[in-house]
């Protein structure tokens, strides 16, 4: 058997309206280094072969050069332009990646991303063909109805938070993808990879610990819990 190759999509075409910040969030500084280069830098030391990221639109010559190549990625295959939706920028990720046994997904937005956690994310992947990183729940959680009221509270030892990366066997992902772009109405509510697969008829998701420290940075108080969850993990 050669070798299993492994390719990454990283997804920062967000536009971080929650930010307030003119500069989209992906490039804001975080700890004097941009936002979306951490995640960057955690998949070029991992074993991961090629990496493509998603961009906003004209972006790509800005980001090549003054993320890739100032910052010497060896891994970055592709830079490409997303689309409106989270599920089109993910589409032209994978229409970028070449023959990958194995694809990742992450958002740019988790900066604290870690080899450990691609590395566990992978191997459930290998394991079960499709496989998501997350954590379980620490609050109560309730459903509110649309009169403002709770409704239900379901039990919260078997809810997780989703976070990225997930990872998938390349063809299952393709396929599901495929699947879901030949029709808006299947579209509707679609908000992580792993509902597509799910939606597709795909098998189970595994899920496997990712950390409660791999926030996803959406709001100016993000910035100083991964700044300060950034400076815990050096000293760790």
């Amino acid at each position: 058997m050669g070798h299993i190759k492994t390719g990454a999509i990283v997804l920062a075409g967000g536009k971080g309206r929650r930010m307030h910040s003119k500069i989209q969030k992906q490039y804001l500084e975080l700890a004097g280094k941009p936002l979306i280069l951490y995640s960057l830098e955690a998949f070029d030391r991992s074993f991961v072969d090629e990496i493509v990221l998603v961009v906003g639109e004209g972006e790509v010559c800005a980001v090549r050069k003054h993320i890739i190549e100032q910052h010497h990625l060896q891994k970055v295959t592709a830079v490409v332009e997303g689309g409106q939706e989270r599920y089109h920028s993910v589409y032209a990720g994978l229409q970028a990646l070449q023959n990958c046994d194995y694809i990742l997904i992450h958002d740019g937005a988790r900066p604290l991303l870690t080899e450990d956690i691609i590395r566990r994310t992978i191997q459930g992947a290998m394991d079960c063909q499709a496989c998501a990183a997350g954590m379980p729940v620490k609050d109560t959680i309730k459903e509110r109805g649309s009169s403002g009221f709770a409704v239900r509270t379901p039990d919260r030892t078997r809810l997780w938070q989703i976070q990225t990366p997930q990872a998938f066997a390349g063809p299952l992902i393709r396929s599901a993808y495929d699947w879901l772009l030949q029709d808006e109405s299947r579209q509707r509510g679609i908000t992580d990879d792993a509902m597509v697969v799910e939606r597709y008829g795909g098998p189970a998701v595994r899920l496997v610990e990712g950390s409660y420290g791999n926030i996803k940075v959406t709001t100016p108080e993000d910035m100083a819990v991964a700044e300060a969850l950034l400076s815990l993990q050096r000293e760790g």
